[in-house]
C-alpha cells in the first residue's frame, strides 16, 4: 500500500533525495517530513539529536518504572503509564523513520 511519503518520494526529480520522518509532529499532530540527501543538513542533524534524546529518555523511564512498580500508588501508576505511552510513541516513530519495525513488517506498524 503506497503512503503519502511514497507518492512524494517517487515524484521527486532528485532520486538521491529521500523523505525522512522527523521525530516531532506538526500542527494537529500531523507527521513532519524532511526532504534530505545522504549528506544531511542542520535539520537532519537536529532530528538525529532529538531521536537520541528520546531513546535515552525512554530507557531511563523504563529503568525507573522497574524500580517503582512494586510500591507505586494509583496516581503514580497513571502518570507512569502516560510517560511510558509517550516514550513508546517516540520509539515507534523513530523505528518507522528508520524502517526497522520490531515485528519485521516494513510497510505498516505492528498494530
Amino acid at each position: 500500500m503506497a503512503t503519502e511519503a511514497d507518492a512524494v518520494e517517487s515524484e521527486s526529480p532528485h532520486p538521491s533525495r529521500k523523505l525522512r520522518l522527523l521525530p516531532w509532529t506538526g500542527p494537529e499532530a500531523k507527521p513532519c517530513f524532511l526532504i534530505t540527501d545522504d549528506d544531511g543538513g542542520r535539520v537532519s542533524h537536529l532530528a538525529d539529536i532529538a531521536e537520541e534524546v528520546q531513546l535515552e529518555m525512554g530507557a531511563h523511564l523504563l529503568a525507573h518504572a522497574d524500580d517503582m512498580l512494586t510500591n507505586a500508588t494509583e496516581d503514580q501508576l497513571r502518570f507512569l503509564a502516560e510517560r511510558l505511552t509517550e516514550a513508546l510513541r517516540d520509539s515507534l516513530r523513530i523505528a518507522e523513520s528508520r524502517k526497522e519495525w520490531p515485528c519485521g513488517n516494513q510497510e505498516r506498524s505492528c498494530r
